[in-house]
């Protein structure tokens, strides 16, 4: 069964995502970063060339050639999923193939729509038997 991973008031959802996708690749773990738009995308892309400083993340879309063999893709169309380890969600809605990953990691804000969307997700996940793990990053500053 899917592990479900939830990180709650998160002041920068992209930047929290970005340093989950370098303990991902530093783990050896293929990643899913599922965006909500193209404009997210980008920023996390952009994000991924510079974090960690000393450090370089693998990534590309879900269409470039090399998607097969990068460790990290970045997808703002749902495709249809590369892999199968760890599914981050950006979205507001649960992602439709979340169950075939081994495990699912959703970032919540401080926005009260982020956070409403994440308890509706949360709600979905836990009606159908999943476990999930909160992971408050109020006192982190992350």
């Amino acid at each position: 069964m899917t592990q479900i991973d939830f990180y709650t008031n998160v002041s920068d959802k992209v930047a929290t995502a970005c340093r989950i996708a370098a303990k991902a690749h530093s783990l050896g773990k293929r990643m899913l970063i599922l965006c909500p738009d193209t404009e997210v995308a980008a920023r996390v892309d952009r994000l991924l060339w510079t974090a960690p400083a000393t450090g370089f993340v693998p990534h590309c879309a879900p269409t470039d050639a090399l998607a097969s063999v990068t460790p990290i893709i970045i997808d703002a169309a749902a495709h249809e999923p590369i892999g199968d380890q760890v599914l981050l969600n950006l979205r507001a809605q649960w992602p439709p193939f979340f169950g075939r990953f081994e495990r699912l990691v959703e970032i919540i804000s401080t926005d009260e729509d982020d956070r409403q969307s994440g308890r509706e997700r949360w709600k979905f996940y836990k009606d159908r038997g999943y476990e999930i793990r909160i992971h408050d990053l109020a006192d982190t500053g992350k």
